[in-house]
């Protein structure tokens, strides 16, 4: 009984399953991250360029 048991969790692959997708998962969530932050630090450059082109023209100090 206890080997048709163990025999049988061994060969459930459901649980690996599991471990794939999350895996897939935080890899996924991980890459979202990533391009987020990227996302935000390049529009700061560009609104920092922006305000330095038009600064003349009014106050872009108070960001």
């Amino acid at each position: 009984m206890l080997i048709k048991v163990i025999k049988k969790f061994w060969y459930d692959e459901s649980a690996l399953s599991a471990v794939e997708y999350a895996i897939a998962g935080s890899l996924v969530a991980g890459g979202m991250v990533i391009a987020f932050t990227e996302l935000g630090t390049e529009t700061a450059e560009q609104i920092s360029e922006i305000c330095a082109t038009v600064d003349s023209a009014g106050d872009c100090d108070g960001q």
